[in-house]
This record gives C-alpha cells, structure tokens and sequence, in this order.
C-alpha cells in the first residue's frame, strides 16, 4: 500500500511539473518568436537610409540573432529544479531566468542568487527551504521528480508531505552511464561545489580535487557563473578555458551553451597560437628542459642574436659615391631601436630608417646637397639600393616564430649562444632536424617568441574592436530612444562594438580565437597540474588582472615539467593573491575501484588527497593473471560491449601501454570500445576500464593513478606481470 501510494503521489507530481514545463516552453517559443519577428522585419528594411540607420538596424540584427541562439542552446532541461519554502513560496530554477508578458517571474536562473539555496541548502542547514525538488526531462517531457526533504516537520505542517516524489536526484545521476559527453551536473551540485563555483572573482583559486570529484563540471559551471555575475567586467574581454587535449574539449564543449553562455572560449594551450601544431611526441627530459623558466632567457637571447654587428666597417657603392656603414653607427642605430621596447620585427624599421638617414647623411655630405627634394632623393636611392637592403637585414633579421625556434634547435652554434646557462648534454637533448615537427613543449616557446618578435614586416597589425567613448555616447542614445521597445538587455558598450562592426562583426570567442594577443578578462585551467613554467608564463601574458580558476589534481601529474604541490608553482605565479580550496567527495569512482588506486598512490607516493566515495558497487573492481593480457583484455572488452549493446549503452575502454595499442586495436576492430594510453585518457570517463599490465603503465605512477580512476562501474585489471605495490583488487 504504500508503495502504491508513493507511485501515486510520483504520477501526481509528474503531472503537475509536467504543466509548468509547458508553460516554461510556451513562454520560450513566444520570446523565440518575438524575436525572429523582429529580426525579420529589420531585414525586410534592407540596406536603405543613413549609414548611422544601417548600423543600429544591423547592431540590434545581431543582438537578435543572439537571443534566439540563446533560447535554442537552452531547448534541453530547460527547468531541472523547484524550491518550496517556509513562507509557502515556491520558484522554480533553470538554465536561465524567465517572465511571462506581465514581467511576473516564471524561472529562476540557476546562477541568480535566489537559487543559490538549490545547491547549499542541506539537513543540517536547511535555511528557508523545507523541500528541493528536481526535475528530470526528457526532450520537453517531464520524466522524474525527485525530492530531497529538508525540514519533515516544516513540510507536514504545509501539508505537502503526500506528494512527495523519488530517491534524490544525485543517486539518479551518479547511476546514470556514459554517453561520451559530459553529462552537466547543475541539478545535482552538492555544497562543496557550489561554494567553489560562487568563490569571489579575486586572484587565482585553486581547486584541488581528486579523480570523479567533479573538478571540471565545477570548473565549467564557474565560468557560467562569472559570466553572468560579473558581465560589464568579461563580456568585452570574455573567459578562456583551457584545456588538455582536443579530444576532452569535444567530450565537454556542449556544458556552457546548455548553460546559456555562448561567449566563453575553449582550447588547448596550442589552440591559442592560430596556425600551430603541436604534432610531435619528444622524451620527458626533453620536455622538461623546455618547460623551465630558463627557456625564456634562452628565447630572448635567440632574439637577440639576430640584432648583429658586423666584424668591420665596409664600404657599398650608391649611384658612383661611396657610403660606409660603419660598426658605430650600426650599435647606435640598434640601441635606438630597442629604446622604446618594441618587438623584434616592428623595431627593426626604426633600426632601418636610422641606417638610412645616416647613409643618407653621407651623400648629402659629398656632394654638398642643400634642398629638400635633393636629399629626398637621396635618401630614396639609399632605401632602394640593393646592397643597402642586405647589410640592413643582416644586422636585424626579421623572423617568425617558427623559424627562430628551427634554427635554434637545429643549429648547434645558435643553442649554444643562447643557451649558455644548460649544460651540453641538456642542449644535445634539444637539438633535432630543422624541420621536425612542433611539440606540446614547443608551444609555450614559440609563444614567448612571437612576443619578442612581433609581426613580421609588412604583416597585417592587430585592429582594435575597443569602441571609442563618442561611439558608446551615442549608443546609449540609441538605447535611450529605442532600448525600452526592446526585450533584450544591452548595455551601450556592447551595443557600441555591434554598430562598430556592422554585419560581419565577430563575436567576441571568435574574435579572440584569432588573435594570439587577446588578453582575457578570466582564465579557467582544467587539469592545471600538466601545465610547466613556461606554459603558465604564457596564460598569464593572456589575463593582466591575474584572474584564474585553476583545477586540478596533483595526484594525477603526467607531466615532467607539471606541479607536484601547488605552492610551489602558485606562489611565485600569484604570491600572495591565490587561494587552495579542495572537493572530498569522489560522485563517479566506486568505493572499491577509488579504494584500490589510492591504496596503490599512496605506496607510490603519489600526493593524494583525502577522497570519499559516494557509491558503493558489488563486484566494481576484477583481476585477471593470464599470459597473454593483450588478447584476454581484448576478450574481457567484448564481453562487456556486449552487455551493453542491447540494455542503456555505455562506454568501454581498454587503458595500456602504447606499445600494446596497436595489437589491441587490431583485436577490438570494429567494436565500439576506446583503446588508449593512459595519458590519453586524462579527463575522460568511461562505464568500464580494461587496464593492461599495470606494472608497465606504472613506469610513470602518475599514469597508473589516471588509468585506474577512469571507470564509473567497474575495473577490470589483466596482467602477466605481479601487480605494482600497493595494488590490491
């Protein structure tokens, strides 16, 4: 009977949300419609009028445009939550805030602060709320509700206890298996969360966490959060997030639009130098000798080495004369171009016209020439002299990036002028073929020296988008004469960066995508502790305020150049201006499967943290000895995409040593299941993980502690060899 009773009140609750969502959506349709109305009639106007017409019709064109990307980003679970309070209120919280016509509030946005009391409220310290209940959709169906009483008494005393619903959505979500995406947490951010994701935007916080703790879902909802809170502050400069590999930047890149936030921009640190792969896979030691802050010094000396002076004095011809370009004049003339600090590249025409005018000054001087036009020709005739050309070019170089980082590394004369401070065998280990491909530990470098070097001559300048304060002016009168007639909120600078682009203006992720010196208003780093000193050198030239999230594990360092305690990196980063904060709570590892690679870390010494799992799963972890681990692996894969192929779906890996992939995925060939290092599983999340041999993946103990905290349903460990100390299963 009372089961009946409970499906009873679950059917009635369904029901009942299942209105409200449809009036949620209703209310979306009519603003999406609004909006499409609105935006068709501006292009119905066409091109006609004043130039100043065509710029606020395609400014608010595009505002549009905007709104009704927004309201399609937000189509899934638009609604995940209602918030029953003491005084009988009620609200409900979603992925953004909504009002009917009438300006009456329908949905809360989950970053508002009125909703904050969806994630922090708890037994303990329920505050105002009596009951939190969350609301799982399907397309726009309601398919669950599920409540997590807070105040029993409270509830009985409004009368509400008979329709309640559900288990609690955080047991629905930590059940639920991999698709591949990341799946969002928001409707089931626990307090330790909530409190990282709403941490004031001052300096760096650090949040240190272990495997399945929720680093990245955190990360992602913070950069949400700050976007909306903070919007006059980031939506001219935006938020970067990084991340480690391309592949985890498609398993997560659906998490901010769903949240509502489309300007945020995500890559790897390769990603932020337009044209750049990083292809080539180089030994840690080398790799650790490019991630040293040493390197900087070492790139700037290479700079330096193409502002020469020669060994003499020498003499070229113009038009009959003679003119000397002399050693003296040529350390004046680059003393001159370095004055004022600029790049390589664009002092060298400062460099450059000096020459000139002083070789100029010795025809002049000849032939006793006293007008303008005469020494204008002159000086013409100096420019365009071939040999003038070269000699200049040969006391400073002009360069790029790319090819100042190939000689270096592959001319041994270069590195050990420049590269004085490393010992011989550290500079033999950086020297290889002058057209070997770039590395990940070659892209901090190359960033250093395009700092250095600036654009090539007669490359194209950087425009700035910034709007001048009359183009702002008279946004605002636009706002003021047109704003109220309009639903979509704006402020004048924005408005102003819309007019000031017309039609074709970039928004502000793909303006940014395509300038390496955009500095951004927030940097939020996913798995920050891979990142070396030059790495971090390099975010940090890309955010002055020194406004970082930073999460991570250092457990789970893969890097010869990463972090091992975060003091060490962060202070001299941030001195005193970062703050630790740690997450506890593993939500996606079996307690048998987080017991097992702990116990193993903590032998390896690895720098673990504290990490309780929230589930407990019979028969989460399997060791199987066998003397062929590739092809019992391989086995032991099939079985369980076999398992799932007809129930929910679900995801498979098998996590080895490379040099097992290859016989591995000739085995698994055309089957569903990932074959992959450890290292290229970092970030990522699987139903079930076939790890091989784990002694060899141990070879790097970092490597190990990945491999093993993959799984969110079991692990299954295939060897020959003993298992590593600490392993127990």
């Amino acid at each position: 009977m009372a089961q009946e009773r409970g499906l009873t009140a679950e059917r009635s609750g369904l029901a009942a949300e299942q209105e409200v969502v449809d009036v949620l959506y209703a209310r979306v349709d009519a603003l999406r419609d609004e909006a499409s109305g609105r935006l068709a009639a501006i292009r119905r106007e066409g091109p006609s009028g004043s130039p100043q017409n065509r710029s606020e019709r395609d400014a608010f064109a595009t505002l549009y445009e905007d709104r009704i990307a927004q309201l399609d980003a937000v189509e899934d679970r638009l609604c995940f939550g209602r918030l029953d309070l003491r005084d009988g209120e009620r609200f409900y919280v979603g992925r953004i805030g909504l009002s009917d016509a009438e300006h009456a509030p329908l949905l809360t946005d989950w970053r508002a602060p009125a909703a904050r009391a969806f994630y922090s409220a708890t037994a303990a310290n329920p505050g105002d709320v009596v009951n939190r209940r969350h609301l799982t959709t399907q397309g726009r169906r309601v398919v669950a509700v599920e409540d997590d009483v807070l105040d029993v008494d409270a509830l009985r005393e409004m009368g509400a206890d008979s329709a309640l619903a559900g288990e609690g959505a955080l047991l629905a979500a930590l059940g639920a298996r991999r698709t591949g995406r990341m799946g969002d947490i928001v409707a089931t951010i626990q307090a330790e969360q909530d409190a990282v994701i709403r941490a004031p935007m001052s300096g760096a916080l650090v949040v240190q966490g272990g495997p399945g703790s929720g680093k990245t879902a955190v990360a992602l909802h913070r950069a949400a959060f700050l976007l909306y809170h903070h919007r006059e502050q980031l939506e001219s400069r935006g938020v970067l997030l990084i991340g480690p590999s391309r592949t985890f930047l498609r398993y997560i890149d659906h998490v901010l639009p769903s949240l509502g936030e489309t300007g945020a921009v995500s890559t790897t640190l390769a990603g932020l130098i337009p044209g750049v792969e990083a292809s080539a896979i180089e030994p840690d030691e080398s790799a650790e000798i490019k991630g040293r802050t040493v390197m900087a010094d070492v790139i700037k000396a290479a700079v330096r080495e193409r502002q020469r002076v020669p060994r003499a004095d020498r003499e070229i011809r113009i038009d009959g004369r003679t003119v000397e370009i002399r050693r003296s004049d040529i350390k004046d003339a680059q003393a001159k171009a370095r004055r004022d600090g600029r790049p390589h590249n664009e002092a060298r025409a400062v460099f450059a016209k000096e020459m000139i005018s002083r070789l100029t000054r010795q025809l002049v001087e000849q032939l006793e020439v006293y007008s303008d036009e005469d020494r204008h020709e002159l000086e013409r005739d100096v420019r365009d002299d071939k040999n003038v050309r070269i000699a200049i070019n040969l006391c400073w170089l002009p360069v790029t990036a790319e090819q100042l980082l190939r000689d270096l590394f592959s001319k041994p004369h270069l590195l050990d002028y420049a590269a004085a401070r490393l010992s011989p065998d550290e500079r033999d280990l950086l020297l290889r073929p002058p057209h070997a491909p770039f590395t990940e530990a070659d892209v901090p470098l190359l960033d250093e020296a395009a700092e250095l070097l600036g654009e090539m001559p007669g490359g194209r300048a950087r425009r700035s988008d910034e709007p001048s304060a009359e183009e702002i002016q008279y946004a605002k009168d636009v706002l003021d004469t047109f704003g109220a007639q309009s639903m979509i909120k704006v402020d004048a600078e924005t408005l102003a960066s819309r007019m000031k682009g017309g039609t074709t203006r970039l928004s502000v992720a793909e303006r940014a995508s395509r300038d390496r010196t955009w500095t951004y208003g927030h940097i939020v780093v996913d798995e920050a502790q891979e990142l070396s000193p030059m790495a971090w050198r390099m975010l940090l030239r890309r955010c002055p305020t020194r406004s970082f999230t930073i999460v991570g594990d250092v457990a789970q360092n893969t890097s010869v150049a990463g972090t091992r305690w975060w003091p060490e990196t962060m202070d001299p980063l941030f001195q005193t201006s970062w703050e630790l904060r740690e997450l506890t709570i593993s939500y996606r590892i079996p307690a048998a499967v987080a017991d097992a690679a702990q116990s193993y870390a903590r032998a390896a010494r690895l720098p673990v943290s504290d990490l309780r799992a929230a589930r407990e799963i019979a028969d989460a972890t399997c060791a199987t000895r066998t003397d062929d681990p590739v092809e019992t692996a391989a086995a032991v894969a099939r079985r369980h995409a076999a398992s799932f192929a007809g129930a929910e779906g679900g995801l498979v890996a098998v996590i080895a040593h490379e040099r097992h992939l290859s016989a591995l995925r000739a085995r698994l060939s055309g089957t569903e299941v990932e074959v992959c290092t450890a290292r290229e599983s970092k970030g990522l999340e699987f139903d079930v993980a076939v790890v091989v041999e784990p002694a060899e993946i141990a070879a790097r103990p970092g490597d190990l502690y990945v491999a093993l905290t993959r799984p969110t349903k079991r692990l299954d460990i295939v060897h020959a060899r003993p298992l590593p100390e600490g392993l127990v299963v």
